[in-house]
């Protein structure tokens, strides 16, 4: 007997193809059948009459690493329909951890996806932290970039310079290592130290590894304000020497003065002679650590050098002079729900929290967005985390886009001028899937995953504010990861049934 029927919704499949009506049936974790199944017997049946199938989110820009050890049923992720979270974005991974990584700088230097202290660092390698995982027992699948940060903190350190060759092959075998064991690609993060001092012939070497194993190297830019398209060109280049494909994280041109960028950005990545995409989030403001807005001289040394520094009235001179005919008001820039008052302001707190006080930051053109998210080369990202408003997770004022990203997406940018259902879907699903490699994800058709989604169109909204972050969305009726069903009626089951997801690992040379 088929384990689940969902009966008579819209199937949007995830291929962009028209939305028709269609039965989907469910056995062994997979789409067993597809179409009109009038009289097959199931153990369970929910009637999807007036509402939309589609496959589950794959959310190719997540920084979960630590928070699915804090919070595994992901409840912000999966109550917004996120079945898969593509783990260790912007360089800011978790590993690989070697004896000579000092752990607690690199805790520090990724602390704005360290939401709760409790969770400890047991691992070294990609296999040991993918036990961890298991062990946990996530709601959702997973998969792992490597990160730059940890990769460089292994070998180099903290220290404001270029790596040497010998430092660059150990950097690259490290990472082979974790291709080996099924690591999605490799992520960079330019703009935060130590990734930040990284040159132009580190990051092809490290490009080179992953176009030989056929993954993707993600890319956090040097910069998203007055040198996007400086830094955009540069991914391309190393696109281009050798061979990767290539993915632009949370494209966006940031400041007043720099909209109209994002065009100029996609015109960069229509040209290039190599295979490159972005992913884009649906908001017009970002988050990160406010640290982010310091001269990267600022942190060499690591957190804590940074945090002494910054006690130093002429370093705090020197600063201010850099900050000066900056693209942001810091009336635009809020911490913990306030905006910041000053320069003197923004330094203390980070003098005193370090890396960990993590701001919104606005900014940003609806033109820009429109444009990133109509694109042919674009796909979509949350930038969040499993967050949950009970547990340790759940402190402060984050970016909404951890509750409603995706949601956000349907409810305000499908429609005339904006996307289809379709290509909103296929955008969210079989298109990142089929960029990270993640077989049998995101379509909705026989021998599939069955990670499906039961939308009601009519209610779907995100329901999470700047100012109340922490609120489910409306309209996720029913969420199902690996034929088990985790969400109903807007209730999470308790079911934790996700999966990791090793990109096979045959080297394409």
């Amino acid at each position: 007997m088929t384990d689940l029927l969902i009966r008579g919704g819209l199937l949007v499949d995830g291929t962009g193809s028209p939305a028709r009506t269609a039965d989907v049936a469910v056995s062994g974790g997979r789409v067993e059948a597809v179409g009109d199944l009038t009289g097959r017997a199931a153990a369970r049946v929910v009637e999807a009459r007036g509402r939309v199938v589609c496959p589950g989110f794959v959310d190719v820009h997540s920084h979960s690493d630590l928070a699915l050890l804090s919070n595994p049923p992901a409840h912000s992720k999966i109550r917004q329909g996120v079945t898969t979270e593509v783990l260790g974005n912007c360089g800011l991974g978790v590993l690989p951890l070697t004896p000579e990584t000092d752990t607690a700088a690199l805790r520090a230097a990724v602390a704005f996806i360290d939401a709760d202290p409790a969770v400890e660092w047991s691992w070294r390698s990609l296999a040991d932290y993918r036990a961890v995982l298991a062990g946990a027992r996530p709601s959702v699948n997973t998969a792992s970039l490597v990160g730059h940060l940890p990769l460089r903190a292994a070998v180099v350190g903290f220290a404001d310079r270029p790596a040497t060759p010998a430092e660059v092959t150990r950097m690259c075998g490290l990472l082979a290592e974790a291709l080996d064991e099924g690591a999605a690609g490799l992520s960079t993060g330019l703009i935060y130290a130590p990734a930040c001092y990284a040159d132009e012939a580190e990051l092809i070497a490290l490009a080179g590894v992953v176009a030989a194993y056929g993954r993707v190297f993600s890319w956090h830019l040097r910069d998203y304000t007055d040198r996007l398209l400086e830094s955009v060109g540069q991914a391309v280049r190393v696109a281009e020497a050798s061979g990767c494909r290539t993915q632009i994280s949370h494209l966006a041109a940031v400041g007043r003065r720099n909209w109209g960028g994002v065009a100029e950005a996609l015109r960069l990545i229509e040209a290039a002679d190599a295979d490159v995409h972005a992913d884009v989030y649906p908001y017009l403001a970002g988050s990160a650590n406010l640290s982010q807005l310091l001269p990267g001289w600022a942190h060499d040394g690591g957190e804590a050098a940074m945090r002494l520094r910054l006690r130093d009235p002429l370093v705090r001179d020197r600063i201010r002079a850099e900050w000066a005919g900056r693209w942001w008001e810091w009336a635009d820039v809020v911490v913990d729900g306030s905006p910041l008052a000053s320069d003197d302001h923004a330094m203390d707190l980070v003098a005193e929290h370090g890396n960990s006080v993590a701001m919104v930051a606005s900014g940003r053109s609806e033109d820009d967005l429109l444009a990133a998210l109509t694109h042919p080369a674009t796909v979509i990202g949350s930038d969040g985390l499993a967050l949950d408003p009970a547990g340790p997770t759940g402190r402060g004022t984050p970016h909404p886009r951890s509750y409603g990203c995706y949601p956000r997406l349907l409810h305000r940018y499908v429609g005339p001028g904006r996307l289809t259902l379709e290509q909103a879907v296929r955008k969210c699903t079989a298109g990142p899937a089929e960029l990270f490699g993640l077989a049998g994800r995101g379509l909705i058709r026989p021998g599939a995953a069955a990670d499906l989604l039961l939308l009601d169109l009519e209610k779907i909204e995100d329901l999470s504010t700047f100012t109340h972050p922490h609120r489910y969305p409306a309209g996720i009726d029913l969420v199902v990861v690996n034929g088990t069903v985790v969400i109903h009626d807007g209730v999470h089951t308790g079911a934790r049934p996700g999966r990791d997801l090793r990109v096979p690992t045959e080297v394409t040379t």
